[in-house]
Parts: structure tokens; sequence; C-alpha cells
């Protein structure tokens, strides 16, 4: 069967979790409830993860259970010098230019900042576009309606003809569970949350190829 679609994450995805990124934005995102919403700095830590778990994303939660200005939330977490935490990978530009099939990004995060990534990393040219939480509100990643989106978005009708590659287990534990190729990135470890884990990119070309010839 061929794979004729491939769904990358951004954050912690197309660049190292060790950068450093995430953590500052999730800082951020922590800061922003406390400033802007007025939650307690004390009850903010159990409160941000508590939603995130719950809603799949902290904005999510923020929109469902207090009034949040969307445009403005994500101005503000997204706010950082991305050049001081992550850089080009001339290996993962080499994999994407080896790899045949349409490549889109599939984000939690909106398109500004998906955008600002890609151009740090110098990879605006090689995704035909961004799927983001704003064009998929009321939903997110891993909810199964961000995936009819996605592959909706696409003109894609079998998920199986499609791939999903993040770095958070319940995100490809349910691409899996939908129909789609899993590829969990950031750990070899095989623990059923997707078809197949992986951290090096050079490794992506042979995974493609052998789920391909085993159709």
């Amino acid at each position: 069967m061929k794979l004729t679609t491939i769904f990358f994450d951004l954050d912690d995805t197309l660049y190292p979790a060790s950068s450093g990124l995430w953590p500052i934005i999730r800082n951020r995102i922590g800061a922003y409830m406390v400033e802007r919403l007025g939650i307690p700095e004390k009850e903010m830590p159990f409160i941000r993860k508590q939603l995130f778990e719950e809603y799949g994303t902290t904005l999510r939660g923020l929109q469902l259970t207090c009034q949040v200005d969307v445009p403005d939330f994500l101005a503000y977490v997204h706010d950082v010098n991305l050049s001081e935490y992550i850089q080009p990978d001339p290996v993962l530009k080499a994999v994407l230019d080896k790899v045949e099939a349409r490549k889109l990004i599939f984000t939690n995060a909106d398109k500004n900042h998906a955008r600002r990534v890609l151009k740090v990393l110098q990879l605006e040219n090689y995704f035909e576009d961004i799927i983001d939480v704003v064009a998929l509100n009321p939903y997110c990643k891993p909810m199964a309606p961000a995936f009819d989106f996605a592959l909706k978005s696409t003109g894609e009708t079998d998920p199986s003809c499609c791939v999903m590659i993040d770095d958070i287990a319940r995100t490809t534990r349910a691409a899996r569970e939908y129909g789609m190729f899993s590829l969990l990135f950031g750990t070899k470890i095989q623990n059923g949350d997707a078809d197949v884990s992986f951290s090096d990119w050079s490794d992506l070309p042979g995974i493609i190829d052998r789920r391909i010839n085993a159709s």
C-alpha cells in the first residue's frame, strides 16, 4: 500500500526535546494563567496539568472552563526567541528530501508559531500546509475529529495511506486506533503506543519502505 501523506507534529518532533524550548513555552502558559486569568500561582501547575490531560491542550481546557482570548494566549505563550533554542538539522532536511510523500504540519500550536519554527529550522519549503489548533477548533489532537479534519483537509479518504509522526504517545496511540501508520518519535521503546518508535530521523526512509513492502 502506498503511503501518500505524512503528518508531522511540530514541537519536540521537528526539533529535539532536549532543546529546552518546550519548557519555556510551558512556563509561559503558566505565567499567562496567573497574570492574565488570575489563577492562583500555587494552584496553577495542577490546573494546567489537569486541563492538558482532560482536554488535549491547556488552551482547549481554558476555552471550556473560563473566558480566554485565544489570539492573545497564543501570542503570549509563543513570544520566545526561537533561535536561542533550536537550529537547522541537516539530517532531517536530507530525510525530508528523500521521502516521497505529501508532507504537512499537524500541530496543537498555531500557524504563526509553526511558521516561525519552520523558518528557524530552514524547513519552510518542505511542507504543503499547516493544520493548526485554530483550524481544528473546537478539537485538537488526540481527538478523533481532529484526525477527521486532517484527512478532509488533504482530500485523503483512507487513513491507512497516511502517516502520523508525533512525540506524544497518546497522540500516536490515537492515530493508530484511527487507522493511520503511527510513528512515535524520540524513543526506541516499543510499547504499543505506535506502530513504530524511533529516535533517529535517518531511520525514517527505511521505516516507510518496510511498511510499503509489507502491505
